[in-house]
């Protein structure tokens, strides 16, 4: 059909992109001026004097719970999974690009649903190994001034306004984390999950760190400068593992799936219906077996 043929609302309609700015804000979307708004995180915490503090924070509690709501009965159901992090920008086709699809795909393939932050680059390629090995792709979202939005193999999405909320969701519905290449973001999420497993906020908690070449330099210093200056313990480095392929890290994060049913860790008295693995190596429900063999 020609542009000519269409009304003018349908031909002129402007499509979001590199020509229209926009962004989203929560379940909002915003295009040109109406972007120039700052973030839920912003807004919380650039406080200006105490009587907007006291008469705008009480909403925004409100708005805290609804995060956690949602996320909660979204993800309660989900059953055994790991969340997977890594670079946004992570080029489709690069090697830590395959390494994250193929590191989905095996999760997948196994009954464990693959959880990432719902972005480009690794997060997408996880994602789309989760796709295609038949499984469950969750992708959690948050508000920011350049984001792009969830990638297309999210099959199950939430947009977060607040950072603490998304990163409660990432701990409570994974049962490890295994943390490709990446940049602040990354190093955030895995050093948080290290002091939670430090600490004792979480037990049997796997971290899989995949290549040694890039992970290797910040370990070292963790060693020869953390631990000989008595920052940190030496026990503490067994807080990580480190593989080199998706075999391996697939290999090592479901090992702390079992040391956690051994001692009844995270996966509860609730869940050991689905926890062990059969004698297939399945982790995930009985009902979902079919679904993952094409069935």
């Amino acid at each position: 059909m020609s542009t000519e043929s269409r009304s003018s609302d349908e031909a002129e309609a402007p499509r979001p992109g590199a020509h229209v700015p926009w962004r989203r804000k929560g379940p909002i979307e915003l295009r040109r001026r109406q972007t120039q708004q700052g973030t839920a995180d912003q807004h919380l915490l650039d406080t200006h004097g105490a009587g907007r503090f006291v008469h705008t924070d009480p909403w925004r509690v409100m708005r805290i719970q609804s995060e956690f709501v949602e996320g909660f009965g979204a993800l309660a159901e989900l059953g055994p999974a790991v969340s997977v992090f890594g670079s946004a920008r992570t080029v489709p086709g690069s090697p830590y690009y395959d390494t994250a699809v193929e590191i989905g795909r095996l999760l997948a393939t196994r009954g464990v649903a693959v959880i990432t932050g719902g972005g480009p680059g690794s997060m997408e390629a996880a994602n789309r190994g989760a796709v295609e090995g038949s499984g469950i792709s969750v992708g959690l979202g948050i508000e920011l001034p350049f984001e792009t939005g969830l990638n297309p193999w999210v099959d199950l999405g939430i947009n977060f306004r607040y950072f603490f909320a998304r990163k409660t969701m990432f701990v409570k519905y994974a049962h490890g984390f295994v943390v490709l290449p990446g940049g602040l973001g990354t190093l955030d999420e895995l050093f948080e999950a290290m002091v939670l497993v430090q600490t004792g906020k979480v037990t049997s908690f796997p971290i899989v760190l995949v290549g040694s070449r890039f992970w290797g330099p910040l370990l070292d210093w963790l060693r020869q400068t953390l631990v000989s200056e008595g920052m940190i313990s030496e026990r503490d480095m067994d807080l990580v593992g480190v593989a080199d392929t998706p075999e391996e890290a697939v290999k090592l994060v479901l090992a702390g799936f079992e040391e956690d049913e051994r001692r009844g860790g995270m996966f509860g008295s609730a869940e050991e219906e689905w926890a062990d693995a059969d004698e297939t190596g399945w982790y995930g429900r009985p009902e979902q077996l079919g679904t993952a063999d094409g069935e």
